[in-house]
C-alpha cells in the first residue's frame, strides 16, 4: 500500500477544508485562483499555530468567530480610491454622457469591499450631475468590508494618494470638499451614500442581484479560475440591460469568456466593455 507524501496530505486536506467551508458555511472557493486561497489560509494558520489544514478545518467548522476572521483573509481586499484613474477618465467621457440619457440609471459595483471604489464613482457622479437620480448597488460577501464601506471612514495617511488618483482623473473640484478630518481619520460626505444601497452578495453562489445599467467588477475575476470567471460573467451578462456597459480591472478581459461575443470594447486598456443591443447579437 502506498503511503502518501507530505505534499499529497496537504493536498488532500487543503481540498477537504474548502468542501467543509462550503458545506458547513455556504461560501464555496473552491474554484478560487488555488494560490491565492493557500496563500491566505497559510497565514490564518500559522497567526493561529495551527500546524495542519485539518486543524484549520476543525477549528473553523466548531468556531464562528474564527470563520469570520478566515473569511475576512480570504476576501479581497486591496483597494484605493481612484484606483488607476484613467478608468474613471473614460468613465466621465464615454460612458457617463450614456448613463445620462436613461431617467434614473442603476449601477452595481461587485466585490465592493471596503468602499472605497463606491465613493470615487459616486463622487464622479455628482460632479457630473447624476447621483442624484442614479441607484448604487455595493455588494461584497464579506460582511466586515461592508460596514466599514457603510460608515465611509479611512485614515488620513491614504489622502494623499487618493488626492492624487482624484485630479489624474479629472476632478473638477478640490478633493477636500468630499471629506472632513476627524481625529486622525477622514468621513466621507454622508450625501455620497445617500443613494448607495451595501449589501452582502457572493459572486460565486448567489443569483443575479439587479438589473443594471453599469456593473464595475475591477480585480476580483483575477482570483478565480476560468470556470468560475465564465460564470460570474454570465451573472453579469444576465444583469446588465442591452447597451450596458461592464468595468473590469486592468488584468482581467472578457476576451476568452464564453460571452465575449455579447459585448463590443469601449476601451481596450482600460477594460470596459459594453454589451450589445439584441439586433446586434
Amino acid at each position: 500500500m502506498k503511503t502518501p507524501s507530505k505534499d499529497e496530505i496537504n493536498n488532500i486536506e487543503f481540498d477537504l477544508l474548502l468542501e467543509a467551508i462550503n458545506r458547513g458555511y455556504g461560501f464555496d472557493f473552491r474554484n478560487y485562483s488555488k494560490a491565492h486561497i493557500l496563500r491566505r489560509v497559510t497565514y490564518f494558520q500559522k497567526w493561529n499555530g495551527l500546524h495542519s489544514f485539518s486543524q484549520v478545518q476543525d477549528l473553523v467548522l466548531h468556531n464562528k468567530s474564527k470563520m469570520r476572521e478566515l473569511l475576512g483573509e480570504l476576501s479581497i481586499k486591496v483597494t484605493e480610491m481612484f484606483r488607476d484613474p484613467a478608468f474613471y477618465m473614460v468613465l466621465r467621457k464615454r460612458v457617463i454622457p450614456l448613463l445620462k440619457t436613461y431617467p434614473f440609471p442603476k449601477i452595481w459595483i461587485a466585490g465592493c469591499s471596503t468602499g472605497e471604489e463606491v465613493y470615487s464613482l459616486a463622487i464622479l457622479l455628482k460632479e457630473e450631475g447624476l447621483l442624484k437620480r442614479t441607484q448604487i448597488f455595493a455588494t461584497d460577501f464579506n460582511e466586515k468590508a461592508i460596514e466599514v464601506a457603510r460608515k465611509g471612514f479611512y485614515g488620513i495617511d491614504k489622502i494623499k494618494l487618493y488626492t492624487g488618483n482624484y485630479q489624474k482623473a479629472g476632478g473638477k473640484n478640490s478633493f477636500a470638499d468630499y471629506y472632513k478630518v476627524i481625529d486622525n481619520r477622514v468621513e466621507i460626505n454622508p450625501e455620497l451614500r445617500q443613494n448607495v444601497r451595501f449589501a452582502l452578495h457572493n459572486l460565486v453562489s448567489d443569483s443575479k442581484f439587479e438589473t443594471v445599467h453599469l456593473i464595475s467588477c475591477r480585480n476580483v475575476l483575477i482570483y478565480f479560475n476560468k470556470e468560475l470567471q465564465n460564470r460570474v460573467i454570465s451573472l453579469f451578462s444576465d444583469s446588465l440591460i442591452n447597451g450596458g456597459y461592464l468595468g473590469l480591472g486592468m488584468k482581467e478581459s472578457l476576451l476568452f469568456s464564453s460571452k465575449s461575443g455579447m459585448y463590443k470594447i469601449i476601451d481596450a486598456d482600460r477594460k470596459i466593455y459594453q454589451k450589445r443591443f439584441s439586433n446586434e447579437f
